[in-house]
C-alpha cells in the first residue's frame, strides 16, 4: 500500500517549513558575515598592495617586508585559543564587535610608520586586534546551521576573501596615485581601509543575533525547530565523541588537519601576500595595471569558492574537495618554476591558479565541525587556525628569503609548488567517515 495522502501533505509541509527556516536564516546571516570577512581581508591583505610603494619610500628589503607581514601571526596565534572560547561561552556579537573596532584602529595607525621597528610593532599589534576573528565566525555559523547546509554556508563566509580582492584591488590602485596633505597614497590605503572596521564594530552591537532563541525575527515556532535541530547534532556528536579540550586536542585526525592546515596557509598566505609583487616584477606593468589584473583571481575565486562549498554539501564529501584545488594549485605552480614560459602565460597561470586556490576554504572547515561541538569545538577551531596562521609567518618570509638570495622567483614558485602538494596530499591521507551523510560521518 502507498503513502496516505494525508502523511504526503504532513510531509511537504514540513519540508517547506524547513526550508523556509533556512532561507530566512540565511538571508538574514550570512550577508552580514560575507560583509564583514570583506572588511578583515581588505584590511589582512593591502599591506601586499601597499608594499608595491612603501618598501621602495621607507627603504625596506624584501627579507625585512616578509618579516614584517609574518610576524602578525605571532601575536594573532597567541590569543585565538582563549578569543574562540570567549565567542562559544559569551557572546560572538560583543566580541567580534571588539575585534574589528580594535583592529580599526591599528589599521588606521599603520598609516603612519616610518621605521622597520614601527612596522613590526603595528604589524603585532593587529595580530593581536584580529585574533579569534576567523574561527569566531565558523563558531557562530554552527551556531545558527545544521551540519547539512555547513559547507555552503561557510562557502559564502569564503567568498568574501575573493570577493574582497574584487573590491580593495581598483580601490588600491587608485588610492596608491594620490598624495593629499603630505601623506603617499600607500598611506592613505591603510587609514581609509580601516576606517570601515570600526564602523561595522559599531553597527553589529544592534544587527547580529548571538543564538535562535534570541533572534526577534524568527517566530517561536521556527525558534523551537531550529534549537532542537542543531542540539540534536550536538546529542549526537557527544554520543559518538564527547571530547574534553585535551581529548580534542589529541585526536589523531584533529592532529592531522592542524598539520595540513599550517602547510595550506604557508603556501596559500605566501602567494596571498606576495601576488601582487610578482605580478609586478614578471610583467613590468604600471601599479594600477597590476591591481586590475588581480579581479582575475577575485572572480574566479568568488565562482569555485561558491560551486565547491555547494558540490561537497550535496554530495556529503569533503577530504578531495577540499584537497583537490591544492593539487592543483602544486602541480601549476610547479610548472611554472621548471618552465621558461612567456611573461603573458606565466602572469595568467599564477592569476588563474590564485583564483583557484580559494576553493578549498569552505570545505575544509567543514570537516572539523562534523567532529566536535561545544567548549571542545571552539578550542580546537582555534588550535588549528592558530597553528595554521604561523604559516602566516613561515610562508610570507621564506619567499622574501628567497627572492633575496636567488634574485627571482623561480625559487620562490618551487617552494610554493611543494608546500602545496604537501597539504592536498595530507587532506586527501585522512581517513573517511564510516558511510552516511556527513552529521554521521566523521571525516568525509
Amino acid at each position: 500500500m502507498g503513502t496516505p495522502p494525508h502523511e504526503i501533505s504532513a510531509d511537504r509541509s514540513q519540508a517547506e517549513f524547513e526550508q523556509r527556516v533556512v532561507r530566512r536564516v540565511a538571508i538574514r546571516l550570512l550577508p552580514l558575515v560575507f560583509a564583514l570577512y570583506v572588511i578583515a581581508y581588505i584590511d589582512r591583505v593591502n599591506v601586499s598592495f601597499a608594499n608595491l610603494r612603501m618598501s621602495a619610500d621607507l627603504g625596506f628589503s624584501d627579507k625585512t617586508f616578509g618579516l614584517g607581514v609574518g610576524v602578525f601571526y605571532l601575536t594573532y596565534v597567541l590569543f585565538e585559543i582563549p578569543g574562540a572560547v570567549i565567542v562559544e561561552r559569551w557572546s560572538a556579537r560583543k566580541w567580534i564587535a571588539r575585534i574589528m573596532i580594535s583592529w580599526g584602529f591599528v589599521t588606521v595607525l599603520t598609516g603612519f610608520v616610518r621605521t622597520t621597528g614601527e612596522f613590526y610593532v603595528v604589524r603585532l599589534l593587529l595580530g593581536a586586534a584580529e585574533a579569534s576573528f576567523f574561527p569566531g565566525m565558523i563558531i557562530y555559523l554552527t551556531h545558527w546551521f545544521r551540519q547539512r547546509e555547513r559547507s555552503r554556508a561557510v562557502a559564502c563566509l569564503y567568498a568574501a576573501v575573493p570577493a574582497a580582492t574584487l573590491a580593495g584591488s581598483p580601490l588600491a590602485g587608485w588610492l596608491l596615485g594620490v598624495h593629499w596633505n603630505g601623506l603617499s597614497g600607500w598611506r592613505w590605503l591603510f587609514i581609509l581601509e580601516g576606517i570601515p572596521a570600526v564602523l561595522a564594530g559599531i553597527v553589529i552591537l544592534f544587527c547580529m543575533t548571538d543564538l535562535p532563541e534570541q533572534a526577534l525575527w524568527l517566530s517561536g515556532a521556527e525558534k523551537e525547530w531550529l534549537s532542537k535541530e542543531l542540539q540534536a547534532e550536538i546529542a549526537a556528536k557527544k554520543k559518538l565523541r564527547d571530547y574534553t579540550i585535551l581529548q580534542a586536542f589529541r585526536d589523531g585526525r584533529v592532529l592531522a588537519l592542524i598539520a595540513a592546515w599550517f602547510l595550506a596557509l604557508t603556501a596559500y598566505l605566501g602567494n596571498a601576500y606576495w601576488i601582487p609583487t610578482f605580478v609586478k616584477r614578471l610583467s613590468g606593468l604600471p601599479d594600477r595595471t597590476v591591481t586590475m589584473l588581480l579581479l582575475v583571481p577575485a572572480l574566479t575565486g568568488i565562482a569555485g569558492t561558491l560551486i565547491n562549498g555547494w558540490h561537497s554539501d550535496r554530495t556529503g564529501e569533503g577530504r578531495k574537495h577540499s584537497a583537490l584545488p591544492l593539487l592543483v594549485a602544486g602541480i601549476v605552480y610547479a610548472f611554472v618554476a621548471m618552465m621558461n614560459l612567456k611573461v603573458p602565460i606565466e602572469t595568467s597561470l599564477l592569476l588563474v591558479t590564485t583564483g583557484l586556490i580559494y576553493a578549498f576554504l569552505p570545505v575544509f572547515w567543514s570537516m572539523p565541525t562534523k567532529m566536535l561541538s561545544g567548549t571542545a569545538a571552539a578550542a580546537t577551531f582555534g588550535l588549528i587556525n592558530s597553528v595554521g596562521q604561523i604559516g602566516g609567518l613561515a610562508g610570507p618570509y621564506a619567499i622574501g628569503f628567497l627572492n633575496q638570495k636567488t634574485h627571482a622567483l623561480k625559487a620562490s614558485f618551487a617552494f610554493i609548488a611543494l608546500v602545496f602538494l604537501l597539504a592536498g596530499g595530507l587532506i586527501l591521507s585522512l581517513k573517511s567517515g564510516e558511510g552516511g551523510r556527513p552529521a554521521q560521518s566523521e571525516i568525509a
